[in-house]
C-alpha cells in the first residue's frame, strides 16, 4: 500500500475514534448529571449555624426537677441534662466546660430562645402547634402524659377528673405549661405557681391539695417524698410529645439536634447500647411504668446527613 493511500485509510479511522471518544464522554457527563446531589455532611450543618466557632453552647434546663434536671453535690444530673449532654457532645461541646447551664421556668422557655438567652432548651417542653410557630423543635425525645400527684391524706378522696372539679379542691400547676391548658379545658379550677416544685411544697404546706403535671416531672417528685405521694395515673388530653427546642431562625441546628436524636434511636432499635437508654435507666426508669417508657421515640422529620463517623471529616 503507498504512504498515499495508507494517509486516506488513517484519515477516516481518527475521525471515527474521536468522535466515538466525544460521544463516550458527553454520555458520561450526562449520567453524572443526572445522579443525585451529594448529601451535606454534619460539618456542612454545624457551619451554618449560629452556635458555629462558639466556645460555649447555652442550653435552658429546668432550675431543680429530680430525675430530670437538679444539681447533686455540686454536678448537674438527671434525664434531661444526660440528653442535652449527649446533644452538645455531638455537636462538638464533649466536656462540661464547653456547657453553660442556664435555669429557665417553664414561662420562659420560648423567651429564652428568642432573645438568644439560650441556644437550646431541654428541659420537659411539650412540642404543640402553638409553640411551633415561635420556636423549632427537634425530636421527640420522649412521649408523655399528664397525671396528678397525690398527698397520702388525700389518697381516698382523689382518683379521677371529676374528683378534681370538686369546688373546694386546690389544684395546682405551673404556670405557662401544657397541664395548665388541658386542666382549663376540663373546667378545672387551678392555682398556678411559677414551678412543680412550688406546687408540691406548697402541698406539704397545706396551702393546696394536689399537683398536675406531666407524669415525668411528677415521678421526680415521687421519688423524692417516696412516704409522702402517689401518683395517680389520670391521663387527659392527648400524650405530649417532649422535643428539644431551638430558635426559629436556625433550622441547620434544629436537623442536626435531630439527626443525633436520630442516630440514639437506631443504636436502641438495634440492640446496641444507646444514649437515650443509659439516660433512661439511670433516672426515670425505676419510677415510671415499664409499659409506657420502655424505649426511645422516633424522632421527627430527620435530615439524611453525612455523619462525622462515616465520611465527613472533623
Amino acid at each position: 500500500m503507498s504512504e498515499v493511500s495508507s494517509r486516506r485509510w488513517l484519515l477516516p479511522l481518527a475521525t471515527t475514534l474521536t468522535v466515538a471518544l466525544m460521544l463516550t464522554l458527553a454520555a458520561a457527563a450526562g449520567w453524572d448529571n443526572r445522579r443525585e446531589p451529594a448529601l451535606p455532611s454534619v460539618l456542612d450543618k454545624l457551619h451554618e449555624t449560629h452556635i458555629d466557632g462558639q466556645a460555649k453552647i447555652k442550653i435552658g434546663v429546668s432550675g431543680n426537677e429530680p430525675l430530670l434536671s437538679e444539681v447533686r453535690n455540686g454536678v448537674r444530673v438527671g434525664f434531661d441534662i444526660e440528653i442535652a449532654r449527649y446533644i452538645a457532645g455531638s455537636l462538638g461541646f464533649d466536656t462540661d466546660q464547653r456547657i453553660e447551664w442556664i435555669p429557665v421556668a417553664t414561662g420562659n422557655r420560648v423567651r429564652a430562645l428568642q432573645s438568644g438567652t439560650v441556644d437550646l432548651v431541654v428541659s420537659s417542653f411539650s412540642m404543640t402547634e402553638e409553640r411551633e410557630k415561635l420556636v423549632r423543635f427537634a425530636g421527640p425525645y420522649l412521649v408523655t402524659q399528664q397525671a396528678v400527684l397525690v398527698p397520702n391524706r388525700l389518697r381516698d378522696r382523689i382518683r379521677t377528673i371529676e374528683d378534681l372539679r370538686s369546688p373546694d379542691l386546690k389544684v395546682c400547676t405551673s404556670g405557662g405549661s401544657t397541664s395548665e391548658k388541658e386542666l382549663e379545658k376540663r373546667q378545672i379550677q387551678t392555682n398556678v405557681a411559677q414551678t412543680v416544685g412550688d406546687c408540691v411544697r406548697g402541698v406539704l404546706a397545706k396551702r393546696y391539695d394536689v399537683v398536675s403535671s406531666d407524669e415525668t416531672i411528677l415521678a421526680g417528685y415521687l421519688s423524692r417524698y417516696p412516704t409522702d405521694f402517689e401518683l395517680v395515673d389520670m391521663p387527659f388530653g392527648t400524650s405530649e410529645l417532649l422535643g428539644i427546642g431551638v430558635p426559629i431562625g436556625d433550622p441547620a441546628l434544629r436537623d442536626l439536634v435531630a439527626f443525633f436524636l436520630q442516630k440514639s434511636y437506631l443504636e436502641g432499635r438495634n440492640g446496641a447500647s444507646s444514649a437515650w437508654l443509659t439516660a433512661y435507666n439511670r433516672t426515670l426508669g425505676p419510677w415510671l411504668r415499664k409499659d409506657l417508657y420502655s424505649s426511645q421515640p422516633q424522632p421527627l422529620n430527620v435530615p439524611e446527613l453525612v455523619d462525622f463517623d462515616d465520611k465527613a471529616p472533623r
